[in-house]
């Protein structure tokens, strides 16, 4: 069987043997024929859950905030925006707007970027606000969460007499599911707030995992944040695997990113016995753009693996590594145990930059090897990282049955990233 995965803007080929393949496992697909996507954004907005419309809500509002996401996420903003500011405007035309970009702790999102996500057009004629978590002078501090964290925000949220956000759903290998209070925690929160909801004892919980909200304490901690901020309306969508708009939702945050979570998780579930190789990948661009972003199809694989089993991740990381943080705690370890037992012992508030993201790699690697296929990382920083390299899926395909048998059993997951894994036992 001769399949490819999502890599960069293209794909690559991989070739299983038929006798060693327990499956090709992908999230539903729509098979109805959809409106087109400004249709279904434009339904939802007229059609919201949990509260008026928008344009009723923008109506007394002389200072609007619209959040919106930045370069590393997927969502298509020159289809989603647009009618969500002509709302705006139906309802006050002459309401001040400020766009403002949710980069949470990654580098801000440069011109280009904006302009390749929103269209030039876009970029002119509205007021852009790049989020920066780092600068204490942008931020003000709203109180505490659940966990016991601080929370600061960017200062634009307490200014603004109406707080708009966009956004999309998919399944979040921490936070159960990205979109909703998303976008203020850790979209525009403080770099303190984003590092104390990232913290050692959170990411442990067994309840902070793929496709759960239900007493989760870091999606508590993430929808208390954004009750302090005042998210008073979203507009979340729902995308295939073509990046293109498949649904939309649109509302309070409760009930609209409740209603978008039950869909995606219907149709991001799957369910397969763990396999002792599993072959993977991040989706492509723009989230396979760095190993960072990686851990999330990881994530995945280690719930679709045997312990002691093989995961094997295509990833492109045409921008590398990520992060200093990230890679220099995986290579400084002594192994991945040590580094996991050490981290283990770090407090709420003295959580390190990308330490999460390691936490969650070291405990991978503890049980599980990682094989990765990429151009944009060299092997020597993989393999002082603890990670395997290979040019290509075949060839790691290879090295993996050579690690466990000519018989060994390979599950397919084309894109990691979009499903929610429930193992059979």
């Amino acid at each position: 069987m001769m399949t490819r995965l999502p890599y960069g803007p293209g794909y690559l080929p991989v070739t299983v043997p038929d006798e060693n393949l327990a499956g090709i496992f992908c999230p539903l697909q729509t098979q109805r024929e959809l409106p087109g996507e400004a249709e279904l954004i434009i339904a939802a907005l007229q059609n919201p859950y949990g509260g008026p419309r928008l344009a009723e809500l923008a109506a007394s509002a002389r200072r609007i905030t619209v959040i919106s996401s930045d370069h590393t996420r997927p969502l298509p903003s020159k289809v989603t925006l647009p009618p969500l500011l002509a709302e705006i405007r139906a309802g006050n035309p002459q309401a001040e707007v400020t766009i403002l970009i949710a980069t949470g702790l990654h580098r801000p999102t440069t011109p280009a970027e904006l302009t390749a996500r929103y269209g030039k057009d876009l970029v002119q004629r509205e007021h852009f606000v790049v989020h920066n978590a780092f600068n204490t002078d942008e931020l003000v501090y709203l109180g505490g969460l659940p966990s016991g964290a601080p929370l600061w925000v960017n200062r634009l949220l307490a200014e603004t007499d109406l707080l708009v956000a966009e956004g999309f759903i998919e399944p979040h290998f921490f936070a159960g599911f990205s979109g909703g209070p998303k976008s203020v925690l850790p979209g525009v929160a403080g770099e303190k707030s984003v590092l104390a909801n990232h913290s050692t004892a959170l990411m442990a919980h067994p309840r902070a995992r793929t496709g759960n909200i239900t007493d989760n304490p870091i999606h508590q901690d993430i929808r208390a944040a954004a009750r302090l901020a005042g998210l008073r309306f979203i507009l979340n969508v729902v995308t295939g695997s073509d990046h293109r708009v498949t649904a939309a939702f649109a509302g309070s945050v409760a009930e609209a990113h409740a209603a978008g979570c039950r869909l995606v998780e219907k149709q991001a579930r799957i369910e397969l016995e763990p396999a002792d190789i599993v072959i993977t990948s991040n989706g492509g661009y723009p989230l396979d753009q760095n190993l960072y972003q990686a851990v999330k199809s990881m994530s995945a694989g280690e719930a679709a693996t045997k312990p002691g089993g093989t995961i094997i991740i295509a990833a492109e990381c045409r921008d590398g590594l990520g992060g200093e943080g990230f890679y220099s705690q995986m290579a400084s370890a002594l192994n991945p145990r040590s580094l996991l037992a050490q981290i283990q012992g770090t407090p709420m508030l003295e959580t390190l930059p990308d330490q999460w993201q390691v936490q969650v790699l070291a405990r991978i690697l503890a049980e599980r090897q990682v094989i990765v296929v990429t151009e944009g990382v060299e092997r020597e920083l993989l393999e002082e990282m603890y990670l395997t390299w290979a040019p290509d899926l075949d060839t790691a395909l290879r090295l993996a049955f050579e690690q466990h048998g000519a018989g060994a059993k390979v599950a397919v997951i084309p894109d990691g990233v979009q499903v929610i894994v429930h193992p059979q036992h």
